[in-house]
């Protein structure tokens, strides 16, 4: 099978479409043909090093497609369905993949916007379960218009939260067509947030890590009530936490998605494909940071 995989560290000039045995799912997993597969940031954080440091290395951690083998144990889905999910192996970038957790796609979902999902969804819903973002609850989320931030904010309203969101000024009417209250981000935000929060608010997330967590600890009142994904550093530095998937993943948001998408109350991100033979093109786009929405390796 063509699979995406590096042999050295560097720009996206290193990836590679390389010939790979085709995987055989073991117990509980199942084995898609891959028709598409999500980009993430960490996809060229590995590429440059920074991450795993063993070679070569396959990407690709999340994938939807059509299912073609069976592990021992599995009976909710057979070959043939749709299937979206996540891959702990790393390798879904790629003609096959295994999938550890995976649910049917919705039925009004292209194999492409559901691959945009599995990733954003758990690190939102994750999160949201560590900071404590219940029904009755004020929310801000800090880079509320990408793909993270768009999914933390459908599922906290979906769970009654109150949210406000920070993105710029081309976004604001996007984030209230996902439930928010949308203000700007830049110099005065925390005023912009106490106008319409006077007594401020119960809890923040920042999933964009622009060093904004100094003002979040004063509109939320401690350290405790703030928590980041996107800013390591920051949360060292001002005693946040960070949220990590080695402490626990939110798995369930993959079952609970597809209601939610076919009544309407979770918009799926923009997506913009590239053929899985640019995936180089596609690294570059990501990393360029003007692209709204998700990319997406499209296979096939």
């Amino acid at each position: 099978m063509k699979a995406a995989q590096f042999s050295r560290f560097g720009g996206p000039e290193v990836l590679e479409i390389v010939e790979l045995p085709e995987p055989h799912p073991g117990p509980g997993q199942v084995r898609i043909a891959v028709r598409a597969a999500g980009v993430n940031a960490s996809d060229w954080k590995k590429r440059r090093g920074l991450m795993d440091q063993e070679l070569p290395q396959t990407l690709g951690h999340e994938a939807a497609g059509v299912v073609d083998a069976l592990g021992d144990g599995v009976s909710d889905v057979s070959v043939g369905d749709r299937v979206v999910g996540l891959s702990g192996a790393g390798a879904a970038q790629a003609e096959s993949a295994l999938l550890d957790h995976y649910v049917r796609v919705p039925p009004s979902l292209d194999f492409a916007a559901a691959a945009a999902l599995p990733t954003a969804l758990e690190t939102a819903a994750r999160a949201l379960d560590q900071v404590g973002a219940e029904a009755g609850r004020t929310l801000l989320v800090n880079g509320a218009s990408g793909t993270i931030g768009s999914a933390a904010v459908q599922l906290a309203v979906a769970r009654g939260v109150r949210v406000i969101g920070t993105a710029g000024p081309a976004n604001q009417d996007h984030l209230r067509s996902l439930g928010a209250e949308p203000v700007t981000y830049g110099e005065g935000m925390a005023a912009r947030v106490r106008a319409l929060a006077p007594d401020g608010v119960d809890l923040a997330l920042d999933v964009a890590g622009s060093g904004v967590l100094p003002d979040l600890i004063g509109l939320t009142g401690s350290p405790g009530n703030v928590l980041t994904v996107a800013d390591v550093a920051g949360a060292r530095e001002h005693g946040v936490r960070f949220s990590r998937g080695d402490s626990g993943r939110a798995l369930y948001v993959l079952d609970e998605i597809g209601p939610l998408v076919e009544a309407g109350r979770f918009a799926v991100p923009a997506v913009r494909t590239f053929p899985l033979a640019d995936i180089a093109a596609a690294h570059r786009a990501g990393e360029e940071g003007r692209t709204r929405g998700k990319l997406v390796l499209v296979v096939g």
